[in-house]
C-alpha cells in the first residue's frame, strides 16, 4: 500500500467571515470618502497642533465605531490616523519655516 493512496476530505471554512469583512470594508471606505475632519491649528503652538491631531483621531474613531470587531477596518483606521498626523506635522513645519506646501 502506498503512503498517499488514502483519500482524505478536508473542509475549508471561513469564507463567510471573509465576505463579511470585505462588505464592511467596502461600506467603511464609502463612509470615509471625502472630508473626515477640517481642523485648524497654530503652527507655533504644540498644544494647538496636538488638539488638531486629537480632533482628527476622534473623527476617525467615530467612523469606525460600528466596525469595532473588524480588524481590517481598525487597521485601515490606524493608517489613516498616521497619514493625517504626518500631514498636519508637515504643514505645521512648513508654516514655521515659511515654505509653501
Amino acid at each position: 500500500m502506498e503512503p498517499f493512496a488514502r483519500s482524505k476530505e478536508m473542509k475549508v471554512t471561513g469564507f463567510d467571515a471573509i465576505g463579511k469583512k470585505l462588505d464592511q470594508m467596502a461600506r467603511f471606505s464609502e463612509e470615509i470618502d471625502g472630508t473626515l475632519a477640517t481642523v485648524s491649528f497654530d503652527a507655533g503652538d504644540p498644544e494647538s497642533i496636538e488638539a488638531a491631531l486629537q480632533e482628527i483621531s476622534d473623527a476617525i474613531d467615530e467612523k469606525t465605531q460600528s466596525y469595532e470587531r473588524n480588524d481590517w477596518v481598525q487597521g485601515l483606521a490606524e493608517q489613516l490616523k498616521e497619514h493625517a498626523r504626518n500631514q498636519v506635522l508637515e504643514k505645521a513645519a512648513a508654516a514655521r519655516t515659511g515654505s509653501k506646501e
